[in-house]
C-alpha cells in the first residue's frame, strides 16, 4: 500500500508537469502569436521598406530571404508553415516555385502598397453574396455616416460574407465590432465600383475615384449590441 508521503510526492510531480505542460502552450502560442502579427506587417504593409525582400506579383516574398531579416532571425521554415496552416483566419499561402523549388508566403489580403497580380476574384453577379457586411466601431460611425467607408492607408476597403462565425465567413472584420454596416452590392456594381474575393473569402472593393464607399449604398446600419438600427 502506497504510503501518504509517497502519494504526496507523485501528486506534487503530476502538478508540475501540469504546470510546465501549460507553461509550454503558451509559449508555444505567444511564439506563433508575435510571428503572426511580424508576418503580416511585413507582407501587409512593411515589405517595400526593407532592402533586402523583393516583392514578387501577387504580393508573394521569398521564405528563405524573410528568415534572413534580423527580426525574423529566431523562427524557422516551420514555424513560419505551422502559423499559415493553423492560422484561424488563413491571412497567408504558401507556394512553392516549380523551377526553382523555393518557398514563397503571401497576404491573402490587407495590403497598404500596391500589389501587381494580387490573386483576387472579380465580382460580377450579385446574388452570388447575398450579404455584405463592414464591421466598424462606434467611434467612427459619426465620421462614416457624414463621409461614407474609406479605405484609408489600405488598397481596399473589407467587407465579411455574413455574419462572424457563421459558415465561411473566417475573416473580414474583427470579432469586436459593434456596428455592422450592410452593403447593396447589387446597386454598388450597377453603377461600377468594383469587388472582389479573396482567397480567405473576404470581399473588397476599392471604393470610388477617392477611395470610398458612400452611404447610398448602405442597406442598413445596426449597434451588434442593442440591435438597434441606426440607418436603414
Amino acid at each position: 500500500m502506497a504510503q501518504p508521503r509517497d502519494n504526496y510526492l507523485r501528486n506534487k510531480q503530476q502538478r508540475g508537469d501540469h504546470i510546465r505542460e501549460s507553461r509550454e502552450r503558451n509559449e508555444t502560442s505567444g511564439h506563433d502569436t508575435s510571428l503572426s502579427k511580424s508576418l503580416s506587417y511585413l507582407l501587409r504593409h512593411g515589405a517595400p521598406k526593407e532592402k533586402k525582400v523583393t516583392v514578387h506579383p501577387g504580393g508573394y516574398l521569398e521564405v528563405d530571404e524573410i528568415l534572413r531579416l534580423p527580426k525574423f532571425s529566431r523562427w524557422s521554415v516551420e514555424n513560419i508553415k505551422k502559423v499559415v496552416e493553423d492560422n484561424d483566419k488563413q491571412r497567408f499561402t504558401l507556394r512553392t516555385d516549380a523551377e526553382s523549388g523555393k518557398l514563397f508566403i503571401c497576404a491573402n489580403q490587407g495590403h497598404s502598397f500596391e500589389v501587381g497580380d494580387l490573386e483576387l476574384l472579380p465580382i460580377t453577379n450579385a446574388e452570388n453574396y447575398p450579404v455584405v457586411i463592414h464591421g466598424t466601431y462606434l467611434k467612427s460611425w459619426n465620421s462614416i455616416q457624414q463621409s461614407g467607408l474609406r479605405k484609408m492607408n489600405r488598397i481596399h476597403i473589407h467587407f465579411a460574407p455574413g455574419v462572424p462565425g457563421e459558415k465561411e465567413v473566417i475573416s473580414g472584420m474583427r470579432k469586436s465590432a459593434e456596428i455592422y454596416i450592410y452593403v447593396d452590392i447589387a446597386k454598388a456594381l450597377n453603377d461600377g465600383l468594383k469587388f472582389y474575393q479573396s482567397k480567405n473569402n473576404v470581399i473588397l472593393c476599392p471604393g470610388n475615384e477617392e477611395g470610398i464607399l458612400e452611404t447610398k449604398y448602405f442597406l442598413k446600419v445596426v449597434n451588434v449590441k442593442t440591435n438597434e438600427v441606426l440607418l436603414s
